[in-house]
């Protein structure tokens, strides 16, 4: 269920904000709840320089919603970014507890995968006469996204078992950098100075985290 959450504050994001903004945003807060939910949940306390490096992730958000003169950032998109960034913190905390209970990450990350898909094929068959207007390109597209958002997933879901429930997360938001540079390049998303400067302080932040 929190899955489905996610995807929908997800959606809303991009929806509303640019993919270099709103991004980090999401990925920079969920290391935050996932440390504190992993101390309460499961009793991983963290060192000081981990804490250093959370500190130091929420500085690099605050230089996003600082840059937000003019109207650049809308307020819809920081708190859409802000409750995706919730519900991924949520879902790595449950996930990271469900597949270490299970004692058997790929059997859990199957059950995961073949509920979430019943779900979504239920939505499919809700919105059915809209397909038939959809090319093939967007269906090739969409099952090539699902198909590598699922591997990353199965694969973080399988470090937690392996690991603090925090330095997996911390290792995930890594991906701030790369969301900055598609957007800035690919996108064309202006102004690019302070996006790229407030992935890379959350970037430092997420290696002081990973490496703690």
């Amino acid at each position: 269920m929190i899955h489905f959450f996610y995807y929908g504050f997800l959606i809303l994001s991009y929806r509303f904000g640019d993919l270099s903004q709103v991004y980090p945003i999401a990925r920079g807060v969920a290391p935050i709840m996932v440390a504190l939910g992993a101390q309460f949940f499961a009793g991983e306390v963290l060192p000081p320089v981990a804490w250093a490096g959370i500190l130091l992730v929420s500085f690099g958000i605050g230089t996003l919603l600082l840059n937000r003169r003019n109207g650049k950032i809308p307020a819809s998109a920081i708190a859409a970014a802000i409750l995706t960034g919730v519900t991924i913190a949520s879902y790595s905390v449950v996930d990271g507890l469900g597949v270490r209970a299970s004692h058997s990450p790929l059997g859990y990350i199957a059950w995961l995968f073949l509920l979430e898909s019943i779900a979504g094929f239920a939505m499919l068959a809700y919105r059915r006469d809209i397909l038939p207007s959809v090319s093939l390109k967007r269906y090739a597209i969409g099952l090539f996204g699902g198909m590598i958002s699922g591997l990353a997933y199965g694969l973080a879901i399988y470090a937690k078992s392996l690991t603090t429930l925090g330095t997996v997360s911390a290792i995930r938001e890594s991906s701030v950098i790369i969301a900055a540079l598609i957007g800035v390049i690919w996108f064309g998303e202006r102004p690019w100075q302070s996006r790229l400067v407030a992935a890379l302080i959350v970037a430092c932040g997420v290696i002081l985290l990973a490496t703690a």
